[in-house]
């Protein structure tokens, strides 16, 4: 009997690489240099702008020569080598300065955007002895900050360092007078941004510090969506090799494309490496505008028309609900449509694609895949088959991905679900706990470190990559509670009367280790939850049927994707509430 030929997996045969032209992938290779070197290697020309902040054009020479300043100036404070630089700024030129600095003198940024206590945990955590924030800084949390006695000076940067105030549109000047809402920060503590720059006057030359791309460089905080949020740390290689990946994204032979970013902070690993750094390296205008309301991300829409504009779902929301857009409003500006941070339903997908049509936009609405782990992303939307049911596209060429049975080292055949890991450039140093990093960064019995990022998922036999849910969620009694398909059985049911849905898992305190669904339905006017019970449940599998159902006016968000956390905390409170009133009646 001839001897069985075993079956080559994802991994090894990497089908997802039939849909990369050859010409573009062969001899890939990311580079090993620092992040300033990419950058220039990468600049269309240093009188070119690089940065477009509020009026105001900043061309790659004057960004440069900003972050040589800044680099000075750090070093006037006793920065170097290996110190940490905590960083609580807005999307705006100075934090790409300081990043840039950080890595001449061997130093590495520190971002969160937490509680003031978890802020505080961080700074102390760092034993950094000099802290960078905004001059809406209150006196309140100043004093948190330097009640350690570690930190010694605090440098406030005024959000209009880079722009003038006079010349805001009114809807950015209310939103950024918002912040200045107690008295700010002062003291012998404190630095202005200019009194910070004017001390790199004095350093005539900075020390040498050897290079080193796989130093870290940049540090930020999980959102702590599926548990404690944990230090993610970046180097400049790790960034370089996502966006290396990427940087044809968005792409244009024809003219420079412009890149807007509203909102979202640089707290964020994605927001760093896909929507700073990105557009830095492949030849766009990089727009800031961190002084909007997230609710009011139509009117900047409006204002700037960017070719590129990184998308998530809670803008997507506020998009197709918005009065102010007129009917004919032409979107056919707007040359990719990308949605990230949380995955979309079916039913998601369909409302903002029918808003993108309706109003002539011709790029198709696509979802990709990514963690701040894995520096944001994973896949690339260059799939031929329909983005929906969790499909997120392909791996970028330079990555490898596999499904593995979850807690182990075992890959798993095309179309089974299991934990999705990958491996390849672009996956982090670690995390600031080596027994957590331990715990996902794991070398497999191919010599190679792989990253184990806690989805569930599968792979296509043509290389088309699905994701199903975050972590193991099973019922009692059998059945596991993968969110997005148990929210596109309900939405492609086209249930009359609902316009948006999405279900909250909390454990069962009945069976330790399980959990239980609820589903959180938005509804049509005169519709109640009584009239679409029926139709839900009847597409549902019973280990899915949820618990309750509640309507809400609209989805809720916190930190930038659907509040789940808040949602399960009020129903984890009922419960015990309702546990407390049958103990008394007892």
């Amino acid at each position: 009997m001839d001897q069985m030929v075993k079956r080559r997996l994802a991994s090894e045969e990497r089908p997802w690489m039939k849909y990369y032209p050859p010409q573009m992938v062969e001899g890939m290779e990311v580079p090993h240099c620092t992040l300033r070197a990419y950058l220039e290697q990468n600049m269309p020309g240093r009188a070119v702008p690089a940065v477009h902040y509020y009026g105001n054009d900043i061309s790659w020479d004057e960004l440069l020569k900003k972050a040589d300043q800044v680099a000075k100036a750090l070093h006037a404070l006793g920065i170097g080598e290996g110190d940490r630089i905590p960083v609580f700024l807005q999307s705006v030129p100075e934090f790409l300065y300081l990043l840039l600095a950080a890595e001449q003198v061997g130093a590495a940024l520190v971002c969160r955007d937490n509680t003031l206590r978890e802020n505080v945990e961080a700074v102390e955590k760092s034993g950094a002895s000099v802290i960078f924030a905004h001059d809406f800084l209150t006196m309140r949390e100043m004093k948190a900050y330097l009640a350690s006695g570690q930190v010694k000076h605090v440098v406030l940067v005024d959000p209009c360092a880079s722009c003038d105030y006079d010349t805001l549109r009114p809807n950015i000047r209310t939103t950024l007078d918002e912040h200045y809402t107690a008295r700010s920060a002062e003291g012998p503590a404190v630095l202005g941004w200019n009194d910070f720059l004017a001390l790199g006057d004095a350093v005539e030359q900075l020390p040498a510090v050897p290079q080193d791309e796989n130093r870290p460089l940049f540090c930020a905080y999980t959102s702590g969506s599926t548990g404690p949020s944990k230090q993610v740390v970046h180097s400049a290689y790790s960034m370089i090799g996502v966006v290396y990946q990427m940087n044809f994204y968005g792409a244009s032979d024809q003219f420079r494309p412009t890149w807007l970013i509203t909102v979202l902070p640089p707290c964020l690993v994605a927001v760093v490496v896909s929507m700073m750094l990105l557009p830095l390296t492949s030849n766009k205008l990089l727009i800031l505008d961190p002084f909007c309301r997230p609710e009011d991300v139509d009117l900047e829409l409006m204002h700037y028309r960017p070719n590129c504009w990184p998308l998530i779902p809670m803008f997507v929301d506020v998009l197709v609900h918005s009065a102010r857009i007129p009917e004919d409003y032409d979107l056919s500006h707007l040359l990719v449509a990308g949605a990230g941070a949380e995955a979309m339903n079916n039913t998601q997908m369909q409302t903002a694609q029918q808003f993108l049509q309706k109003h002539g936009c011709k790029a198709t609405l696509t979802t990709g895949y990514g963690c701040s782990e894995a520096g944001s992303n994973i896949t690339m939307p260059m799939s031929p088959y329909p983005i929906r049911n969790g499909n997120v596209g392909i791996p970028m060429p330079l990555t490898v991905l596999g499904v593995f049975k979850p807690g182990t080292q075992e890959e798993l055949d095309y179309g089974f679900v299991g934990e999705l890991c990958r491996t390849g450039p672009g996956n982090m140093l670690g995390y600031d706990s080596p027994e957590a990093t331990a715990e996902v960064l794991q070398r497999h019995a191919d010599g190679q470190v792989w990253l184990h990022l806690g989805d569930l998922g599968y792979i296509t036999e043509d290389g088309v990559v699905y994701t199903l849910t975050r972590g193991h969620s099973p019922r009692f009694g059998g059945g596991e509670l993968a969110l997005l398909p148990m929210e596109n059985l309900v939405a492609d049911a086209n249930v009359k009367g609902i316009l948006d849905e999405f279900f909250v898992i909390i454990p069962d305190k009945e069976h330790p280790g399980c959990f239980v669904p609820y589903l959180y339905v938005v509804l049509e006017h005169g519709f109640s939850v009584a009239d679409v019970e029926p139709a839900i449940r009847a597409v549902l599998d019973d280990f899915m049927q949820p618990e309750e159902i509640f309507a809400l006016p609209e989805r809720p968000f916190f930190h930038f994707k659907t509040n789940r956390i808040g949602l399960a905390s009020q129903l984890l409170e009922k419960q015990a509430s309702a546990g407390r009133k049958r103990a008394v009646n007892e």
